[in-house]
């Protein structure tokens, strides 16, 4: 319960939205110690191809403090050597990599048909590698796509492993999930996401994550989570600086997303292009929705500022977040 809408919003963000402390510096423990186990793995794995450890990445919502409860998965690239490998993109097919082994080591070898690297091998690498691990023998190995996951039995997150090349060009290549790689380099998000919270006095984040909520609980057809965070991030841009209250900048948002679902959003990595690819009709939806919210938002700030009616602000942002917002005292 709460007397303002700068404390109910303090309160839904605390207690609703944020991850805990305990439950993050947990996290992070557990991220480090697996990290630990897979650095050993070229030593102690039969077979195990070389690693890079100067290059592996902390990715995702997680690593770029844009995760809302419930902490449910964390991100992690383990970079490989290429031990001699080398890497060409597909004459038809641009967003597709081959890797060449026949120059390369032994291990990368075996991972291989007929001299390319088959990312699906090298994801089960890890599966089997991971399955051995005396601590996480009671614990879900699987493949899913380009990853490695790991359903810890201790915690109720699990990790995405993602197995990784860097090129010379800055690019890292990943499983494509069917055999192949595929280009990307999510340091440019954790960077694009850390420089633009601090050009904002560092509002973003908080925005990124409030927001986030109210796609995963009241937006119909929810955006990926990635794709939301962009559009955000986009939205932000368009601003020479944002208010000093949380609900103006939220009733903003809506009032940008309604027009600018529209439009083309690009990768911010330059790798990926445009990546709205939602049909005509979920565009009109989402539209839609965001204009329900603008207006509701509208009278909410009205009612909160010009006619300090508290109450009935409170009831109108409840509207927007669901009956988890706080109520008024």
């Amino acid at each position: 319960m709460a007397s303002t809408v700068n404390s109910a919003f303090s309160d839904f963000n605390k207690n609703t939205v944020n991850l805990e402390k305990n439950n993050t510096d947990n996290a992070r423990s557990s991220r480090d110690w697996l990290l630990s186990q897979l650095n050993s793995f070229p030593n102690k794995v039969e077979n195990f191809p070389l690693d890079y450890p100067d290059k592996h990445i902390k990715y995702g919502s997680f690593a770029r403090n844009t995760k809302i409860k419930p902490l449910d998965d964390i991100d992690l690239m383990y970079c490989l050597h290429g031990s001699g490998g080398y890497y060409q993109i597909d004459f038809y097919n641009r967003n597709t990599y081959y890797i060449h082994t026949e120059n390369s080591s032994e291990n990368l070898q075996k991972l291989s048909d007929q001299n390319k690297l088959n990312s699906i091998k090298v994801v089960n690498k890890f599966v089997k590698s991971l399955s051995n691990v005396p601590q996480y023998s009671n614990s879900s190995v699987k493949r899913n796509q380009e990853a490695a996951v790991l359903n810890l039995i201790s915690y109720d997150w699990c990790f995405d492993i993602v197995p990784c090349f860097f090129t010379t060009e800055g690019l890292y290549l990943i499983p494509d999930g069917v055999g192949n790689w595929k280009a990307t380099n999510p340091l440019i998000d954790n960077e694009n996401v850390k420089s633009i919270n601090s050009n904002y006095n560092g509002k973003v984040l908080q925005l990124i994550r409030v927001l986030k909520y109210w796609n995963v609980n009241s937006l119909s057809p929810k955006l990926g989570s990635y794709f939301f965070e962009i559009i955000v991030l986009n939205f932000v841009k368009s601003k020479v600086e944002l208010p000093s209250f949380i609900d103006f900048a939220i009733r903003d948002f809506f009032d940008y997303l309604s027009l600018h679902i529209y439009y083309d959003v690009f990768d911010p990595k330059g790798i990926q292009g445009n990546i709205n690819d939602l049909t005509y009709d979920q565009k009109v939806k989402i539209s839609n929705k965001a204009k329900s919210c603008l207006e509701i938002a509208n009278d909410a700030i009205y009612q909160e500022t010009s006619l300090k009616n508290q109450k009935k602000a409170i009831e109108n942002w409840c509207k927007i977040f669901g009956d988890k917002f706080p109520t008024y005292e």
